[in-house]
């Protein structure tokens, strides 16, 4: 079996930070923290509650796309909001065997988790935007749908046993709860 290359994406909130490093363990790959690869300008434009466009993204895309296609045969799990179908694709055409974990959840339960963390640049008056250009992943994108309710341990739980059907080749997960 290989080892997997996950994208674990989300609107801002849902625990991509959080989940991420935990499926990575689970996993036994290492993780890489999407925020650290956008660039200051990026982060200057959240952090004053503007939201970032597609040519903002561009360079942040490419930068964990390279480092994605770095990791393709040896595994490795990345976050990224990879709001969009044409952010995902980018991220795909650097290595193709990438596959999603599209964290979703009540958007009240979502702003109320962003709310109470402490020393991250992105306010909860983006969520709105992060909503308004989140596409969710198409059938025909590799990739599962885990639902944010729960404690950490439990949502990666899901993750890993939905990722775990998707590599013993079933059709793409929906939403694990």
């Amino acid at each position: 079996m290989q080892t997997p290359l996950v994208v674990v994406m989300g609107v801002a909130g849902t625990g991509k930070t959080t989940i991420g490093p935990l499926l990575a363990a689970g996993l036994g790959v290492p993780y890489a923290e999407g925020d650290r690869f956008h660039p200051p300008a990026n982060i200057a434009k959240m952090s004053a509650a503007h939201p970032l466009t597609d040519d903002d993204r561009r360079p942040w895309l490419d930068a964990i796309g390279a480092w994605a296609h770095e990791r393709a045969e040896l595994g490795g799990v990345v976050s990224s909001s990879a709001l969009k179908r044409s952010y995902r694709d980018r991220l795909r055409a650097a290595a193709p065997d990438i596959v999603f974990v599209h964290l979703t959840g009540d958007r009240a339960l979502i702003e109320k988790r962003m709310s109470e963390r402490q020393g991250h640049f992105m306010p909860t008056a983006l969520l709105d935007s992060q909503f308004a250009t989140l596409q969710p992943l198409e059938p025909e994108e590799a990739g599962v749908t885990v639902d944010v309710a729960g404690s950490p341990e439990q949502i990666s739980e899901r993750a890993l046993a939905a990722l775990g059907r998707l590599q013993r080749g079933s059709h793409r997960d929906q939403t694990q709860r």
